[in-house]
């Protein structure tokens, strides 16, 4: 059984955790085997799902339907006449950003039976042709704050896959970033490209803001990547068969300067379970959950 942690020692209380990747590489079942394992150890979280595109991780979290997006709470997208704009045609904040789960609407966050807050950033597959790009939704990801009874929760965030999201400056609002990296020559390439956008980053490298008009906006993108939290990346094995996979994969990666922090292993179940729309429960992916629960904890100390 996970030992869970003690009121005075939760690292990761009140931090904001990005789950990125290639598409397919696995993010959402990372999201909610570490969502799991956090809650078990004693922390107070919610789970943010900003794909915009893929559906789902409600169940695999035993929802059995999502709750309303928050584009909607937000006022809806700027390409249908609503309030929320793209972070890179418009870097400034989110207003009303910072909400609190005692206040809003309950149509706009679900709680699961172990207790983990579920909201949903935006889907743009109801909107139609025409509708615009996800850029709103990448703002709300980029900006949202959650709070319940007056704490910060932790957020463990489901970022869309690739690297459009890191690109328009999301990764500057976390805390860490763990990359999800499966048996693929393209998830190599991504991690490597994610951690070189953090490093970027963190060297104070600016943004680029040759296309805005304002100065003001200029300088709130500036400050946004100049003020960015992220401390590190965590690169973690998934979909893992044997130990030869795992060792090609370390290889590789060690050529891209990265060392991966922990490993999930391939479990049937899982894809089962996605199938059909139940919650995860793998006993094995569960316990490689908790040990890279633990090399959080661990990096957020250091």
């Amino acid at each position: 059984m996970i030992k869970k942690s003690s009121a005075t020692n939760k690292p990761l209380d009140g931090k904001r955790i990005g789950i990125l990747g290639k598409g397919g590489s696995g993010k959402s079942t990372a999201a909610a085997l570490l969502a799991k394992a956090l809650r078990a150890r004693g922390y107070d979280l919610c789970v943010l799902d900003a794909d915009s595109t893929n559906v789902g991780l409600h169940q695999a979290l035993g929802l059995g339907k999502p709750p309303v997006s928050l584009i909607d709470y937000f006022g809806g997208t700027v390409f249908s006449g609503g309030a929320v704009t793209c972070p890179v045609d418009d870097p400034m904040l989110l207003a009303r950003s910072e909400i609190s789960l005692d206040e809003i609407p309950d149509d706009y966050y679900s709680r699961n039976r172990e207790g983990i807050y579920f909201l949903v950033a935006g889907k743009i597959g109801d909107k139609g042709p025409g509708a615009g790009c996800d850029g709103p939704i990448s703002k709300i990801t980029r900006d949202l704050k959650i709070k319940k009874s007056g704490k910060a929760l932790l957020t463990l965030i489901d970022i869309k896959a690739g690297l459009e999201d890191p690109a328009r400056g999301v990764i500057t609002s976390l805390d860490q970033a763990v990359v999800v990296v499966d048996p693929s020559t393209a998830s190599i390439q991504v991690a490597a490209d994610i951690k070189n956008v953090v490093a970027r980053i963190k060297s104070g490298e600016l943004p680029a803001t040759r296309h805005l008009d304002k100065p003001e906006l200029v300088e709130m993108a500036n400050r946004i990547f100049l003020n960015a939290k992220i401390k590190s990346v965590l690169v973690i094995l998934n979909k893992i068969k044997n130990k030869e996979t795992e060792s090609y994969l370390r290889a590789k990666l060690k050529k891209e300067g990265i060392e991966p922090a922990g490993t999930i292993r391939q479990d049937g179940s899982i894809s089962l379970s996605w199938l059909r729309g139940e919650p995860i429960d793998a006993v094995k992916a569960g316990k490689d959950a908790e040990k890279l629960v633990e090399r959080l904890e661990e990096l957020t100390l250091s």
